[in-house]
């Protein structure tokens, strides 16, 4: 579906397993992870958006991610969680727009992906608050945050701006407070807190 008019708007949370805050993201992908290797889960909850025909409000999904070494090298492990109550036609187009295939942000991050490791279905529920999210994804993934209040006003957080990072290039700052990952060949079990967290809106579009 080459040439397929697409846009999908919404929210967008993040945590990764390095320490607060990652250093991929101030150094455009050249740092080494602080674990050594990166693994990250990108949650999206689409509020408004068609791909062609295909009606895609309300759909939410996460992107996990492993990398070893600096991201900017590549050969990224990536799979998708779709939640269960999308049809096969919306899991479909979520498909081609994380693949990068139809263009839009993810074109970007294709070149770097060395194993797409599938889709799995799974009841995602996300809770949003002015500072802080949650998202559970059956037994394959949970995650919650809490973002960095600035100084003037403890409800709203502080931004990092002008980043290379699909979702947004101006993300809000968060210390996640619990991870856990379990698909895709990917084992991620973080209770301690303490690891790096984002949260923005998204806009996503072919063009």
């Amino acid at each position: 579906m080459a040439g397929t008019n697409w846009r999908i708007t919404g929210d967008y949370f993040e945590t990764c397993n390095c320490d607060y805050l990652c250093p991929c993201i101030y150094t455009n992908m050249q740092a080494q992870p602080t674990h050594d290797t990166c693994i990250a889960a990108l949650a999206m909850r689409v509020n408004d958006g068609k791909f062609g025909d295909i009606d895609l409000g309300g759909v939410a999904f996460i992107i996990a991610i492993s990398v070893k070494g600096p991201m900017a090298n590549g050969n990224w492990t990536v799979g998708l969680i779709i939640d269960e109550k999308a049809n096969d036609a919306q899991v479909d187009a979520v498909g081609q727009i994380c693949s990068g295939d139809v263009g839009g942000p993810m074109e970007l991050a294709a070149a770097l992906v060395g194993n797409f490791a599938g889709i799995e279905r799974a009841n995602i529920e996300i809770d949003k608050q002015a500072m802080s999210f949650s998202v559970k994804a059956g037994a394959l993934f949970e995650n919650a945050a809490v973002g960095t209040a600035n100084a003037h006003d403890p409800n709203v957080p502080i931004f990092i701006d002008n980043t290379a990072h699909p979702a947004n290039k101006r993300l809000a700052l968060a210390t996640g407070t619990k991870s856990h990952l379990h698909a895709f060949g990917i084992d991620w079990d973080d209770d301690a807190g303490g690891h790096n967290g984002h949260f923005a809106p998204f806009d996503w579009a072919a063009a």
